[in-house]
């Protein structure tokens, strides 16, 4: 890459507010006010991303009766709940390659209960009036190498056979350029059902509205210290005060879960986004993208694309960093040499759009797990559920996990508990300086297999032989 070529690139980061451009609104809500007293509860839900507000909304409508608190130790939706892409998917299992390989026996139903679970979605949004720029627009997985677009096709071939292709459609180069306008693209599959396109902050926003109407009581800017068990349940301190609850559901994903021993399952790391100011109508006549798709590449170390409400286009992914010892600091929200990478990716992509400059660069911690969907649990005996390691997919598959949590605090079987999935964890991972140099060594190698047609070296076939392989 040429000096000169990074310098122009660079030049569009100019502007750029280290901000998440979702979070950079007007009309973000207020906050509600911190806890200051000692309550007591039904159900106390930990956490106010998406996972806990889906738990608290459901646990509401499925009994309106029961008495639901929410702590949140910021502001709803400040972490990753607000700073995603947008990419709400109908895939519980980190899409569909991943949970072939893990859950051959129950694929099928992971797949129908991911789709009703992105129905059940939608069907909220619209029954609460969230305002939160939904579109069932579906998503592209685009290759840009020779052998990926081999690879699309032997992949769409062998899911069709499976019956596992609804709603999938083959693009050849001319195809999915016709979609989309760019040089790099050679062939694309696009899933016209399974991933809707939302602004991810106004979801959470609307979610908590959701809530607040159907009368959980929710208190931000409330930390939750510690858990204990307290009588017949269970109690957790705040600064202010201490919550008693018979139930509780813990929504905190990378953040230091309350039950000690989870805390191994996951690792925090950091991803990265670019949004472009609006382009013009002849900026976006010149890339098509008529029907507004989410778009993904196919490479190991991929980026993810997509049009928001006012047509400004989000470029992230790619540099997924892992900080050393795990830890989650605001410090790592930013990062310009990832910045520079990424815009010079994006005209990379689309060389027609030379000029358009960056209005927000952000980053922040994604709750990962070695088997990248997420896991499930209870301790003290059932009176406490957890979720979390929903490793960057979790927009549509914490409705799933808040479902899950519910039943699992109900002592309840259901089709869900009743899963692989649910009933069994991941590997943990292992302790420093172990986990940063197994973590390393795996970029690395996906790196160069990248650069190598595809080809997995020795380290990256034994993960895969172990179920730890990574390929998206």
């Amino acid at each position: 890459m040429a000096p000169g070529a990074m310098n122009r690139w660079t030049h569009s980061l100019s502007d750029a507010q280290p901000v998440p451009y979702w979070l950079d609104d007007p009309g973000r809500p207020r906050p509600e006010p911190a806890l200051t007293t000692s309550e007591t509860c039904d159900l106390l839900v930990v956490g106010g991303g998406y996972s806990g507000l889906w738990t608290a909304l459901i646990a509401k409508e499925r009994d309106p009766r029961r008495d639901v608190v929410l702590v949140e130790g910021r502001e709803v939706g400040w972490a990753a709940s607000g700073r995603n892409g947008g990419f709400c998917a109908a895939s519980l299992t980190h899409g569909l390659p991943n949970g072939l390989t893990r859950w051959p026996d129950e694929i099928h139903t992971l797949q129908r209960l991911g789709a009703r679970n992105l129905d059940a979605i939608e069907a909220a949004v619209a029954r609460h009036s969230i305002d939160c720029d939904f579109e069932r627009t579906g998503e592209i997985d685009v290759a840009t190498e020779p052998y990926q677009a081999r690879e699309l096709r032997e992949w769409h071939e062998e899911t069709t056979r499976r019956g596992l292709a609804e709603g999938v459609e083959y693009l050849d180069a001319d195809a999915v350029r016709e979609q989309v306008n760019s040089p790099t693209f050679q062939a694309g599959l696009w899933d016209r059902r399974g991933v809707a396109m939302l602004n991810p902050a106004k979801l959470a926003w609307g979610l908590k509205r959701a809530c607040l109407a159907l009368g959980v009581r929710v208190h931000e800017h409330t930390p939750a210290l510690d858990l204990k068990p307290y009588g017949a349940g269970m109690a957790v301190r705040t600064p202010y005060g201490r919550i008693r609850a018979r139930r509780v559901a813990l929504g905190t994903n990378i953040f230091p879960n309350l039950i000690r021993r989870v805390r191994s399952y996951t690792v925090p790391v950091y991803d990265y986004a670019l949004m472009t100011e609006p382009l013009t109508d002849d900026q976006l006549a010149s890339i098509g993208w008529k029907n507004r798709q989410g778009l993904g590449d196919s490479a190991n170390q991929f980026h993810y694309f997509r049009l928001s409400a006012d047509n400004r286009i989000l470029w992230g992914g790619y540099d997924a960093i892992y900080p050393y010892g795990g830890r989650v600091r605001a410090e790592y929200d930013d990062r310009p040499e990832t910045y520079a990478k990424l815009a010079g990716h994006f005209f990379t992509c689309f060389p027609q759009l030379e000029g358009v400059r960056f209005s927000h660069a952000w980053g922040g911690a994604i709750d990962t797990c070695s088997r990248f969907s997420a896991f499930f649990g209870t301790a003290h005996q059932g009176k406490v559920a957890y979720a979390a390691g929903y490793t960057g997919l979790g927009v549509g598959a914490t409705r799933f996990g808040a479902e899950v949590m519910l039943d699992l605090l109900a002592g309840e079987r259901t089709e869900r508990t009743e899963l692989e999935m649910v009933r069994r964890k991941p590997l943990p991972f292992p302790p420093e300086p172990f986990a940063w140099t197994g973590i390393a060594l795996t970029k690395w190698s996906l790196a160069r297999a990248d650069a190598q047609g595809g080809r997995r070296n020795l380290w990256l076939r034994t993960m895969d032989r172990l179920g730890l392989g990574f390929d998206s």
